[in-house]
């Protein structure tokens, strides 16, 4: 992905940080804190989510469960948004059409990845993708330092190298990564044109006509099996709909920088939704790892609500 000019970067900050419809008078602690639940809700949801969907992928495929997943939580947040089409100009257009194709990319490259490799180290190297945004965006020393504390603990949690993975997967994780980068910005541009999640649900609409005649073309007619359409449903609510809305209230109030920071949590909630529901134990040095995200994720926002 092209660097961010700093021209832009001030100015996508500006939009993020300026107060949404409705609020009144200058952010207070509180509104500063709460984007920060938004955040964190949304990756437990959509990490939880991915734990579901690896349950279902051996019954529709990897691109089958993502193009189920991305059509669910169209209709979904279309028929709940009912968003405005008309009057909407050539630049809303274009915002939404990227976002589309940011987020059907970044989902079909993720679940091509995790086909491939193990959950914990596909997230890892997919989590790389915010945190060079993060140094790209700030414009703070400190929160270049706080990205290379959390950089630090997703190399520990990686065991210290990926050699012995399949080196196709770790390049889809990757892209998925840059992918993952390009979703944050537009996820904002987005929040900042559309009035509450009318954006998200004409690009998740637009993710889902991308991805689903690959999901038809893999998995066929066992994506109409009810069970399949039960698992892929729910998988739809927990990865899609709600930490993609979360995580766009999120970004009308929280820079770029201290979210993609915050990113680095997803591979601390990864190994934690493992560990539940995939019963996958956790080393001391994943413990450690877990923890010099968190330390990493807390200053970032310590930082973002001091103004320091």
């Amino acid at each position: 992905m092209d660097p961010i000019a700093p021209a832009d970067a001030k100015a996508l900050d500006t939009a993020l940080t300026a107060p949404a419809p409705g609020d009144l008078g200058s952010p207070t602690l509180r509104s500063r804190l709460g984007p920060l639940g938004l955040v964190l809700s949304g990756g437990v949801s959509v990490q939880f989510g991915a734990a579901v969907a690896v349950w279902l992928m051996p019954r529709a495929g990897a691109l089958g469960v993502v193009s189920l997943r991305l059509a669910v939580a169209a209709v979904v947040l279309l028929v709940v948004c009912r968003p405005r089409v008309r009057g909407l100009s050539r630049a809303d257009w274009n915002t939404v059409l990227v976002f589309g194709v940011a987020m059907g990319g970044m989902n079909g490259l993720f679940y091509q990845a995790v086909d491939r490799i193990p959950l914990g180290a596909a997230v890892t190297l997919e989590v790389l993708g915010p945190l060079a945004l993060s140094v790209i965006a700030s414009r703070r020393l400190v929160n270049v330092l706080w990205a290379a504390l959390a950089l630090c603990g997703v190399a520990l949690l990686s065991g210290g190298g990926f050699g012995g993975l399949d080196l196709v997967g770790v390049a889809f994780a990757l892209a998925a990564g840059g992918m993952w980068a390009a979703y944050i910005i537009f996820s904002a541009r987005t929040g900042a044109r559309f009035p509450r999640a009318d954006g998200l649900a004409l690009a998740m609409a637009v993710g889902a006509l991308l991805m689903l005649p690959l999901g038809i073309a893999d998995a066929g007619s066992r994506l109409l099996v009810p069970s399949t359409l039960g698992l892929g449903a729910a998988v739809a609510l927990l990865s899609s709909v709600l930490p993609y809305t979360l995580e766009l209230l999120a970004l009308r109030r929280l820079p770029a920088s201290t979210f993609a920071v915050l990113m680095s949590l997803e591979p601390a909630i990864a190994a934690t939704a493992g560990f539940l529901v995939l019963h996958q134990a956790l080393s001391a040095v994943d413990a450690l790892a877990i923890a010099l995200v968190i330390v990493a994720s807390m200053g970032a926002v310590r930082t973002q609500v001091s103004g320091k």
